[in-house]
């Protein structure tokens, strides 16, 4: 865990601010884990109540965005925060874009549970979606925990993993194009899981984008665009 620290200003306000926006974005965080969670139990069970649940919260996340944002705008505005104070509060904004996302792909996969609620047995392909959520639930949780702890090390092994679930992605895609090959009439019901795969993948994508936020906010290092080993390397560097 990296030296970061909250509670250092003189001002014991601009310390609770701060500490405010970390403590929000992890409950948004909590909210938008507990709606992917969902999404992806409906899919794998049918259950039309818990597809309607995501949707039901995807107000709730967004009216997460909305505040936290309002707050970023007013630590700005009242305290002109500098250096690593001033990029916690620009990767808070950035990070709950991330997850309001999540939870508007979240919100795909109920849609997609709610399309495949009236199939008798498990369509094609919900083996890799049940393997894939997994994985990428894992990651979310570990992105969240990195941010949480300022945790540099544990930032890079999330960005690590999104190549894993790149790959087991691309490899479920190609799994469900023989599937429909072989049997026309499966089309409809494994584009559904293709959809749930896909937005599966997103999320994959925003959880590396708030690793990415966690190590330029404890290092100041933009690693944006550039490969695991570069960023490494990069970060010796900085040392």
């Amino acid at each position: 865990m990296e030296n970061m620290h909250l509670d250092q200003h003189i001002s014991k306000q601009f310390n609770t601010d701060l500490e405010k926006l970390r403590t929000a974005v992890l409950e948004m965080g909590g909210l938008v884990e507990g709606q992917l969670a969902d999404a992806v139990k409906a899919i794998e069970t049918g259950s039309m109540r818990l597809a309607e649940k995501v949707q039901e919260t995807e107000d709730e996340v967004n009216q997460y965005e909305v505040n936290i944002d309002a707050q970023c705008t007013e630590v700005l505005a009242r305290r002109q925060p500098a250096a690593s104070d001033l990029r916690l509060v620009l990767i808070v904004s950035k990070a709950i874009r991330d997850l309001e996302r999540v939870g508007d792909e979240s919100s795909k996969i109920a849609r997609m549970a709610i399309e495949l609620s009236d199939e008798e047995t498990d369509p094609d392909g919900f083996v890799e979606l049940r393997h894939m959520s997994s994985n990428v639930q894992k990651m979310l949780n570990a992105a969240l925990d990195a941010f949480a702890r300022f945790d540099v090390p544990a930032a890079l092994k999330v960005m690590r993993e999104d190549k894993h679930v790149d790959r087991e992605y691309k490899s479920a895609i190609r799994e469900m194009v023989t599937m429909m090959m072989e049997d026309p009439r499966s089309i409809s019901r494994v584009l559904n899981v293709i959809w749930s795969l896909r937005a599966l993948e997103r999320i994959g994508d925003h959880a590396r984008n708030i690793a990415e936020h966690v190590i330029y906010l404890v290092r100041g290092t933009d690693v944006r665009h550039i490969s695991i080993k570069e960023i490494e390397k990069q970060l010796d560097q900085d040392q």
